[in-house]
């Protein structure tokens, strides 16, 4: 249970993904500069932060699913992000003691906070791993010491797919990662499109891309279904939809409304 590297110099002058997405969430590990760049984005489209609060609900949605109905007990989350309520081990943990999860992330700031992500039950394991998704030979080979990549492995991609700007080049990526996976192993995935907010969506990444973020780009439903069916996967039911409308819990204000962040989980026959 310890991180594998010290860490690095932390940049507060430009603002980073994760420290966005944390001011999102109401965190506190963020800068003037990444709440300064939050704002401007939500000024554009309020509804940012609703999509910050859903994808996340996806997340343990997803991660009780796995490590429960579909039982399994190996997780290997990639773009973590800075830790908040419910993280992957938690959830895992709290359905199967016994879960071993791994976190991947390149940021110096979730490096400096990753003891809140090794904390696991006496049963399991957590570990944390400081690389670059564009690099998936390295985080196999540093996987596999925490991970018996023979058995299933729950591959999580939340929302960082879209930073590999090149539809090639991530589509390569996700299939290095499946294709060194077993048989019954799942990928979870969401990343942002423009189906929901059009325009409004479209200005955000203009502004993203030019604040000094890592730039991104949106996908249509389409796009992001295709790193399923490329690697030949199963989709689980509802298949590919909003992040709000896979299986959302049962509310008395009838379905939620659409987000502009399309999900899907899917197994490896």
């Amino acid at each position: 249970m310890t991180a594998e590297e010290a860490p690095q110099a932390i940049d507060d002058s430009v603002s980073h993904v994760a420290r966005i997405w944390n001011y999102w969430l109401g965190g506190k590990d963020n800068y003037a500069v990444d709440r300064e760049v939050g704002d401007q984005i939500l000024a554009i489209l309020p509804e940012v932060a609703t999509l910050a609060r859903t994808s996340r609900a996806f997340l343990a949605r997803a991660v009780r699913y796995l490590a429960g109905e579909a039982g399994i007990r190996q997780f290997l989350d990639i773009g973590t992000g800075l830790p908040t309520v419910d993280n992957t081990h938690e959830i895992a943990q709290r359905v199967a003691p016994e879960s071993r999860v791994v976190y991947v992330d390149n940021d110096p700031l979730v490096l400096a906070h990753a003891r809140a992500l090794l904390t696991s039950t006496p049963e399991g394991v957590t570990a944390y791993i400081d690389a670059d998704l564009r690099d998936p030979a390295a985080i196999l080979r540093r996987a596999a010491r925490t991970l018996d990549l023979d058995r299933p492995v729950a591959l999580m991609l939340m929302g960082i797919v879209e930073f590999v700007t090149d539809d090639d080049e991530a589509y390569g990526i996700v299939g290095a990662l499946l294709d060194a996976l077993p048989s019954g192993s799942f990928l979870t995935l969401y990343d942002g499109t423009n189906v929901v907010h059009k325009e409004a969506s479209d200005r955000i990444v203009e502004l993203w891309n030019a604040s000094g973020s890592a730039s991104l780009v949106l996908r249509t439903p389409e796009a992001i279904g295709r790193f399923f069916t490329n690697s030949g996967l199963e989709l689980v039911e509802p298949g590919i939809v909003s992040c709000s409308h896979w299986r959302p819990e049962p509310t008395p204000f009838g379905p939620p409304d659409a987000v502009d962040a399309f999900c899907g989980v899917g197994r490896k026959p």
